[in-house]
């Protein structure tokens, strides 16, 4: 069984509706001939004549009648489908958003955008989970909304991509530790004990790299898989903890720091989503509050 064409079902909502072939000709801005060859294809799909003649008019047959406050509800559908979406008002926004980022994200950068969600869409939720690890998957199945980091090569080459913020490495110090007042130099740096911040634990990078490049090595005596764990160690010891210097900044309460004695690059944090989410009115208003927070906060 072929399958009908959906196409029809305007012609019918107007044929319907003016109760003429010509009447619907002209709301069809089709001619006379054309919208009645269109009614032998509806009468055929339909197994119903639908309109009759009645002296020098049409009318209705029942069935007709049964279907005309259907099928215009069905073009009406239809059509608001196919319409572009509404300006989105945030007050009236009911809705939970989830946002991956890594540690030090939240606590810099949170609360301020939850300041501005309250002011604009008090309805709005929002559900912060850890970022573990690069995989999209969590992007690609819209379990997760929006996702902050560096995009490496292994980033999905669907998703979206936006700039929020540069960061940069700085050296962390408690207070009153021997290295804070004697002027930090590569030598001096590499002869301290630091902690290492590692995911996957004991990979080598840009810190390593920089120093290598300069003949030397630290002395790692402790590896962590997060910041505030390598802060809370250096803050309590004689530890140095190098952390990226706007994702760490609430974290570093109490702390000294220290510009690093060495050239490492700076990097980018972008925030990505996957293209389903592109013209969603509602995810697009979360991003542009997003980079106004990120942007707010220097």
């Amino acid at each position: 069984m072929s399958r009908p064409d959906l196409n029809m079902l305007v012609t019918l909502d107007a044929l319907l509706a003016e109760g003429s072939v010509a009447g619907a000709a002209r709301r069809l801005r089709l001619s006379p001939s054309a919208t009645s060859r269109a009614l032998a294809r509806l009468r055929e799909s339909t197994g119903d004549p639908l309109l009759v003649r009645a002296g020098r008019g049409l009318v209705p047959t029942p069935r007709a009648i049964e279907l005309r406050e259907r099928v215009g509800q069905l073009v009406r559908d239809g059509e608001a489908a196919l319409r572009p979406a509404e300006m989105l008002d945030p007050g009236q926004l009911a809705r939970t958003f989830t946002l991956r980022t890594r540690e030090g994200f939240v606590e810099n950068f949170g609360a301020a955008l939850l300041a501005r969600i309250g002011d604009q869409a008090p309805r709005v939720r929002m559900h912060f989970v850890q970022k573990a690890d690069r995989d999209s998957t969590a992007l690609r199945d819209g379990s997760v909304d929006l996702e902050t980091g560096v995009v490496g090569r292994m980033a999905a080459p669907e998703l979206r991509v936006q700039a929020l913020f540069r960061d940069r490495f700085i050296v962390a110090l408690r207070e009153g530790h021997p290295l804070g007042d004697t002027g930090l130099t590569p030598a001096r740096y590499a002869a301290g004990r630091h902690v290492g911040i590692s995911r996957r634990g004991g990979a080598a990078g840009p810190i390593d790299e920089g120093m290598t490049a300069l003949g030397l090595q630290r002395d790692i005596v402790a590896t962590v898989d997060g910041f505030s764990a390598a802060l809370a160690l250096a803050r309590a010891s004689d530890l140095i903890a190098t952390v990226p210097e706007r994702h760490t900044g609430s974290l570093r309460a109490g702390m000294r720091e220290l510009a690093l004695p060495f050239p490492v690059p700076g990097f980018t944090i972008s925030l990505l989503w996957h293209p389903r989410f592109e013209a969603d009115p509602g995810h697009r208003w979360l991003r542009g509050l997003v980079r106004d927070v990120c942007a707010a906060l220097r």
